[in-house]
C-alpha cells in the first residue's frame, strides 16, 4: 500500500489516505491517480509510513531499522497539521511546546532537557514535559 499526503496551501497536511501499490508504481502515478479521484487543483506528495527522524524501520514500532534506507524518505511520515517543508524534502510535526527546537537532521522535535527515559521502551509515558518548569515531571498517577 502506498500513502499519500494532500497539502492545503500552505503546504499544512490535510488528510493521508492510503491507496493500492497498483494505482501508484511511482509516486507521480499515485499522484495522477488521487488528482482524478479528489481533484486536478489538490496536492499530494508521498509519505513513508515506516519512517521516523529520517530512519526507516521494519514495522510501525519504529524499534528495529531496516536494513534498506533507501527506503527512507521525507523524515517522518506524515499526519493531519504536519507541515511539508519543501526544502529539507520532509514532513515535521507540530512544534509541541514553545520551547522545543527542531532538530534539523532528524526533522524532530526535542525537549531543552533530553528525555529521562529510552523512547520506545517499557518507561516511555512516565514523563510528561512540563513547559512552566522546563523540566519532566512524573506522569501523574491515577
Amino acid at each position: 500500500m502506498a500513502h499519500f499526503a494532500e497539502l492545503d496551501s500552505e503546504n499544512v497536511v490535510k488528510r493521508v489516505v492510503v491507496i493500492h501499490n497498483n494505482e501508484s508504481p511511482t509516486e507521480e502515478a499515485g499522484i495522477n491517480f488521487l488528482k482524478n479521484l479528489y481533484g486536478a487543483d489538490t496536492n499530494w506528495k508521498q509519505t513513508s509510513y515506516n519512517t521516523f527522524g529520517g530512519v526507516h524501520y521494519t514495522d510501525g514500532s519504529y524499534t528495529v531499522p531496516s536494513e534498506d534506507q533507501s527506503k527512507a524518505f521525507r523524515m517522518n511520515y506524515a499526519g493531519v497539521n504536519f507541515t511539508y517543508n519543501e526544502e529539507k524534502d520532509a514532513f515535521i510535526l507540530p512544534q509541541p511546546f514553545p520551547s522545543w527546537t527542531l532538530n534539523e537532521s532528524t526533522c524532530q522535535w526535542e525537549a531543552p532537557i533530553a528525555y529521562p527515559g529510552v523512547w520506545g521502551s517499557d518507561v516511555e509515558g512516565k514523563y510528561v514535559w512540563n513547559e512552566e518548569t522546563q523540566s519532566w515531571d512524573d506522569y501523574p498517577k491515577e
